[in-house]
């Protein structure tokens, strides 16, 4: 006989699997366009110190620019690894709905 608390640890389990893949692929897509904007943030920072420049927008534009051009770059990436992973969600809904569990 099946207890209600295994049941239910099972499914919390799952749960925290879903969310823990979720913000796996969510720090992957991310990631590469946020290291991008620090080090373009470090380095002009470095030269505004250096050339003892105080305007913040100096820095705004190289920043706008790069992350533009990554973004064009990396959306192809991007856009697979959510499709991907959605799909993967997806094809496991009935698995998860029938009380298989995720495969």
């Amino acid at each position: 006989m099946v207890r209600y608390r295994d049941i239910q640890k099972m499914v919390t389990q799952e749960a925290v699997d879903l969310v823990r893949g979720s913000m796996l692929q969510a720090l992957m897509i991310a990631g590469p366009l946020l290291l991008i904007a620090l080090l373009v943030g470090l380095i002009l920072g470095v030269l505004q110190t250096a050339m003892q420049i105080q305007d913040s927008t100096v820095a705004m534009i190289p920043r706008l620019i790069l992350l533009s051009l990554a973004l064009m770059l990396l959306l192809p990436w991007m856009a697979d690894r959510l499709v991907g992973y959605s799909k993967e969600r997806i094809l496991d809904i009935p698995a998860v709905v029938s009380g298989k569990g995720t495969p």
